[in-house]
């Protein structure tokens, strides 16, 4: 009777560090080495939301569908539309999966989060500097992540509001957490943004698609065209192979596009809500399942693709996710004009970062 290989391991293959050809640990993350399939779960999970806005209510109904919690805690500074919200959702319990939902206005209800997402931020006022609104920002943090990684010192912090990259390296300083376990949403919406637009125009769905923005969630976000493949095989070549207008002008319009797809969606319904909770439920099932797969989110990227080591910059780069956070950061094989890029994008932000005094 013919015996079936059910892993590489039984052809030899010493299994024991096998990933750490691919992935890289962040600067005061966690150590590439496997965990222990048979390490005791809690069996009870527990998501925190913070901010019950247009994004806060997508992500924490999303989560409720997708059955990734047992609880979920929504935290506002609004009383009223916070308790409203809290009860529209109970209301439907006939018809999702049992999970307790609970609401306040203070920290106190996130306690012993597996998972804590904040949407919180302050908004632009007309004329208002960036550097202003970051400051504003930073006055807002110091008043939520402390107290809620004091209610859940084991938690992971999973990061939405924007500007993303530099919120996230204030959530990082303001909790003491180890990198690996504060995390911004960064561009996985971006990515997905990216796949659609390549996807529609070979026909093809956009799961078997492989393609990647990375750097700032913003306006200086990076393209990483020489990554893109379909079906497991190279796109680029092919592209400009059978399409003569795929040259460099129509590479940057394309990523334009992808750019301003969020401001397209806010000309036009006020607001962006659904494709972001999507995107962070997907981030949040990678997390509380540990299923390792690879996300483009903000990370701590100093060291990386060229960028200092005392850079401690925030940036999105493809990372394994998996209940312990951060398992690592893909080493990508970067052309040396999107890796210029990269290292304009964060020399930026950490110009930014430097300003706010943490």
């Amino acid at each position: 009777m013919m015996h079936k290989t059910s892993s590489l391991s039984e052809l030899g293959f010493d299994a024991g560090d096998a990933s750490s050809g691919f992935f890289r640990a962040v600067a005061d993350g966690c150590p590439l080495t496997p965990t222990s399939s048979s390490a005791p779960h809690r069996r009870l999970t527990k998501v925190s939301v913070i901010g019950a806005g247009n994004v806060g209510m997508a992500i924490a109904q999303t989560i409720l569908t997708q059955n990734l919690a047992d609880e979920i805690a929504i935290v506002d500074a609004l009383p009223d539309k916070l308790r409203g919200e809290a009860l529209d959702l109970q209301h439907a319990a006939a018809f999702l999966p049992r999970v307790r939902i609970v609401s306040g206005t203070d920290a106190s209800v996130t306690r012993n989060s597996d998972l804590v997402v904040v949407t919180a931020g302050a908004r632009q006022i007309p004329g208002e500097t960036r550097l202003n609104l970051l400051q504003r920002n930073v006055a807002l943090y110091r008043k939520i992540v402390p107290p809620v990684a004091e209610h859940s010192p084991d938690a992971l912090l999973l990061v939405v509001s924007n500007p993303v990259d530099v919120l996230t390296y204030v959530t990082w300083k303001l909790s003491g957490f180890p990198a690996s376990r504060v995390i911004g949403s960064g561009t996985n919406l971006d990515s997905s943004r990216f796949r659609f637009l390549v996807a529609e125009h070979l026909d093809v769905s956009a799961q078997d698609v492989q393609a990647y923005m990375v750097g700032e969630h913003g306006d200086s976000s990076v393209a990483i065209w020489s990554s893109i493949s379909v079906g497991g095989m190279p796109a680029l070549k092919s592209l400009r192979d059978s399409h003569r207008s795929f040259d460099e002008a129509a590479l940057e319009g394309i990523r334009r596009a992808v750019v301003g797809g969020a401001y397209e969606v806010i000309g036009l319904k006020g607001y962006t809500s659904w494709a972001i909770g999507y995107s962070v439920a997907s981030l949040a099932a990678s997390l509380l399942r540990d299923q390792r797969r690879v996300h483009p989110v903000s990370v701590l990227a100093a060291g990386f693709h060229g960028i200092s080591d005392g850079h401690e910059v925030f940036l999105s780069l493809p990372a394994r996710l998996g209940r312990a956070g951060v398992l690592g950061v893909a080493e990508m094989d970067l052309t040396e004009a999107e890796a210029a890029q990269l290292r304009r994008s964060a020399k930026t932000l950490w110009e930014n970062c430097q300003l706010l005094g943490l």
